[in-house]
């Protein structure tokens, strides 16, 4: 790109940063001209710093590949700029990138930070990048880095500071919430550096967690002062001899800084001054001790009409015990209009020293303090002052482990996928499910089922209300950004109790670390559960599957399709699943997913012969256990083939048990179970596996209607029908209700009410095969004979050109009584090994052919004892 056009864009850019979203259009339609190319650069940008909840505190050229190329950053490793050679990158910020380098004169490490060359072009980021530098070195104080040298070599412009080691407090946070103590340190220690900031006339502009380090010694340096202007009219005794020096300030209604710390006037693109400091470090104080900034919202639109005109919740949210004192300090820093704040950091600091100094001269618990009342108190005996200490440490004991008892559930709400291509939906799906398969393998957490949690999906959810209704501990959401190779997920844990951020952080990787950001996130999902793992279920968690990023996400797309439940997806899906082994021929998981996809193709679209697909959907289950036997997975499809098409019950049974075993939290393996305890009349058993596998996954209508089956096979159908009904609270249009609600309507002789209800079964699915055949057994049931055999005409035209299981014909002729047709056709049924025939003995439509020695010779020989 040439530098005119970037100088456009760039403008451009910055223009429309400013603009509510629903203004940008028409805005950039009258700036760009027509461009298409320059709008499309244009709006990848402002797509990038929306999704980064941030203006300008990131660079532009992170935002775009083409804008990358310019000038790569590991071009300059190994290279000298003046006297400094350049050792690795540690990081980048809107002023330039920063490398670690050898200062080949004094020999010690140094932090370098470089304009990019491109930007020499532009005469105003020079002049910024430069006082930038000035405004730094004027500074001597132990809490600001410390700039050793400025200069200019080879065309670049740098600035040389102090190395320093340690991490920031954004790194600090990751691992959760902050002490009162250690808050109020790193506060008090940023508060110094910019009250020496203030008196020099410098107003950082950008503090955030990003900016502040913590050395291991716990000294707190405040960094980057890449957004500093003069609050003075000069700077000290500048004289014509430096011009560079002087202040240069920014246009009026430009914004800069980072969102969710700018204050109010900066968001307005008022005059700034140091007070401007004071509210940004209240946000970073309140978000140590909180755990997430006091303004927040889905967009950047919400984030800034939550700073402008929203009062944050107070501390007491999310740390009961903040003292009255700490809520009034923090209130005051960041009070909307300026002229309320703390007019000078000095008083904020002043204020906050008091503060720790009040709580390190309490007592150091309440114990002691009314112990030593106690003690001044001569009346009292000695057996009620050891009462006392007793009841107190009992009260205090339980306080504290109720505040530390582990999070034993949890919901992982279907990542947003906020890349602004629908094609990239199977990324963020397939992350989603990922982590909702490694979290479900820890017996000590109930992980809600994915068909429940993808209701959410594309919807703007509120993570507390969905984890009370949902009826968990707490709730993971994120969102997932892919642009070419580069990679952003952010993932936030909250705890629904006090609606308080356990855990957040943003991974901005290449797409071929996928399978490492998934495995960070799981592995810190279990530390802030507080969750004790054993070393087995710690290996469990962080598991691999594959090493190959281009074979899983093949893998991801597969599982997409299959997710979707039509045929076409399912082929989809399983022409993805054997790319994917191409790939990899040892990747579990691609034939544990294979498998699926046969099983669903015989089974769940209902116009599949089980002799074609069933037979594959055990060869790439035992393939998968062949590699991997810690699978849950491939265990439910064998132990559903050897129940449905081998009639091997001890064997199905033994593999049903051991999924649930190796997964607990796998609601379709306990719904499955659920169908063999049905099969076999275990029917008690099975209601409460059934409603086990709804705990699980409690808003899938599939799940909720199951319970109702148990009851049905016991002839209580008034309970299945209320279970059928709940189900269609969720969705009603979920056909499968309907029939099911039918077929009990049938058994209790309700006929034209379950006519009805069929009918509306097959409206609702489009013709299905079974709700059909359903339809021909309550007409042959309720004497509507001629009715009846138009449905076996229909089915039998039908199988001409799709196939039609022999036992739906088998249904109807039940229905009319015809025993002999209906034996015959049930055994073609048998021949073909039809799933349904499994449950033969507990259903009721088949009642009327037990008493035939032909029934009892059919249960014999298909495993079920008569």
């Amino acid at each position: 790109m040439k530098p005119e056009k970037w100088q456009q864009l760039d403008k451009i850019f910055q223009a429309a940063l400013v603009l509510d979203p629903p203004d940008r259009a028409a805005f950039l339609d009258h700036a760009c001209k027509g461009d298409v190319t320059l709008r499309r650069e244009v709006e990848s940008l402002i797509n990038s710093h929306d999704d980064a909840g941030s203006f300008i505190s990131s660079p532009a050229i992170e935002a775009s590949p083409s804008l990358m190329a310019i000038d790569p950053a590991d071009s300059l490793i190994q290279q000298q700029i003046g006297p400094y050679l350049i050792l690795s990158q540690i990081g980048a910020g809107g002023m330039g990138e920063v490398f670690l380098a050898h200062d080949t004169r004094l020999g010690r490490k140094m932090a370098l930070k470089l304009l990019p060359e491109f930007f020499t072009m532009d005469e105003q980021r020079v002049k910024r990048f430069k006082q930038e530098a000035y405004a730094a070195s004027a500074l001597n104080h132990p809490n600001i880095i410390t700039i050793h040298d400025i200069g200019e070599a080879d065309g670049r412009h740098f600035i040389a500071t102090e190395f320093v080691e340690g991490e920031t407090l954004r790194q600090r946070m990751s691992s959760g919430r902050l002490s009162l103590p250690e808050s109020l340190d790193v506060a008090m220690q940023a508060a110094s550096a910019l009250t020496a900031a203030h008196q020099s006339g410098i107003a950082h502009r950008d503090i955030k967690p990003e900016n502040i380090m913590i050395r291991p010694d716990r000294l707190v340096k405040v960094l980057d002062f890449g957004l500093a202007k003069l609050t003075e009219s000069r700077i000290g005794s500048v004289g014509t001899e430096a011009p560079t020096a002087v202040k240069v300030d920014t246009d009026a209604g430009t914004v800069m800084g980072t969102l969710n710390y700018m204050s109010p006037e900066q968001l307005r693109a008022q005059t700034i001054d140091s007070r401007t400091d004071i509210f940004s470090l209240g946000v970073v104080l309140y978000e140590m001790l909180a755990g997430c900034t006091p303004s927040s919202g889905e967009t950047a639109s919400d984030v800034i009409v939550s700073i402008l005109e929203k009062e944050p919740p107070p501390l007491t949210r999310y740390e009961p015990d903040a003292p009255a004192e700490l809520q009034r300090i923090v209130s005051k820093a960041l009070a909307k209009d300026r002229e309320e704040r703390y007019q000078t950091v000095k008083d904020f600091l002043i204020d906050l020293r008091k503060l720790k100094e009040g709580s390190a001269a309490r007592p150091a618990s309440s114990i002691e303090y009314v112990v030593g009342s106690v003690k001044s108190h001569k009346k009292i005996a000695a057996v009620t002052l050891v009462s006392f200490i007793i009841a107190l440490a009992a009260i205090v004991y339980f306080s504290q482990s109720s505040k530390q008892e582990p999070i034993d559930s949890l919901a992982v709400l279907p990542f947003a996928n906020d890349s602004g291509d629908p094609e990239m939906d199977y990324l963020s799906d397939g992350i989603t499910e990922s982590l909702i398969n490694s979290l479900s393998q820890l017996p000590q957490l109930r992980v809600i089922a994915r068909t429940t949690v993808f209701r959410f999906k594309g919807q703007e959810v509120d993570p507390e209300k969905i984890g009370r209704d949902l009826g968990v501990s707490a709730v993971l959401t994120g969102k997932v950004i892919r642009r070419g190779e580069s990679l952003i997920v952010q993932a936030d844990l909250v705890e629904v109790s006090h609606g308080s951020q356990l855990w957040g952080e943003q991974y901005n990787r290449k797409t071929s670390d996928i399978l490492a950001v998934q495995q960070d996130i799981a592995t810190n999902i279990a530390e802030k559960s507080r969750l004790r793992l054993t070393r087995d279920q710690q290996n469990r968690l962080t598991k691999r599957y594959t090493e190959n990023t281009e074979a899983y996400q093949l893998y991801l797309k597969g599982r997409y399709f299959l997710f979707r439940g039509t045929e076409d997806g399912i082929r989809k899906g399983i022409d993805y699943f054997q790319q994917a082994i191409a790939i990899d021929p040892s990747y579990a998981l691609a034939f544990a997913g294979l498998s699926d996809s046969y099983k669903a193709l015989a089974g769940y679209t209902g116009s599949m012969s089980p002799q074609e697909f069933l037979p594959k959907a055990k060869a790439a289950a035992v393939k998968a256990q062949e590699i991997d036997d810690t699978l849950a997975e491939p265990h439910t499809s064998l132990a559903e083939y050897r129940m449905s098409y081998e009639w091997d019950w001890p064997g199905a049974e033994r593999e049903y048990k051991r999924a649930i075993e190796l997964n607990p939290n796998n609601a379709y393996a306990r719904q499955a179970y659920g169908n063999y305890l049905e099969a076999v009349g275990r029917l008690d058993e099975a209601i409460a596996e059934r409603k086990r596998a709804g705990s699980l996954d409690p808003l899938t209508p599939f799940t909720v209607a199951d319970v109702g089956y148990p009851y049905y096979y016991a002839g209580q159908y008034d309970q299945a029908i209320e279970y059928f009904r709940r189900a269609l609270e969720l969705d009603p249009n979920f056909f499968w209700s309907h029939l099911w609600i039918g077929q009990a309507y049938v058994e209790k002789k309700m006929y034209e009410e379950a006519i009805v209800q069929i009918q509306k079964a097959i409206a609702l699915s489009s013709g299905n095969t079974r709700a059909i055949a359903t339809l021909g057994y309550a007409y042959g049931v309720s004497g509507k004979s001629s009715e009846a055999h138009k449905v076996l005409d229909q089915l039998k035209e039908r199988s001409k050109s799709s196939y039609v299981s022999p036992y739906f014909i088998a249904l109807v002729y039940s229905g009319l009584g015809d025993k002999d047709h209906a034996f015959e056709w049930l055994e073609k049924a048998y021949d073909e090994h039809h799933p349904y025939l499994t449950l033969i003995k507990v259903e009721p439509v088949f009642v009327s052919l037990h008493s035939d020695s032909r029934f009892a010779d059919l249960l014999r020989r298909i495993g079920l004892k008569p």
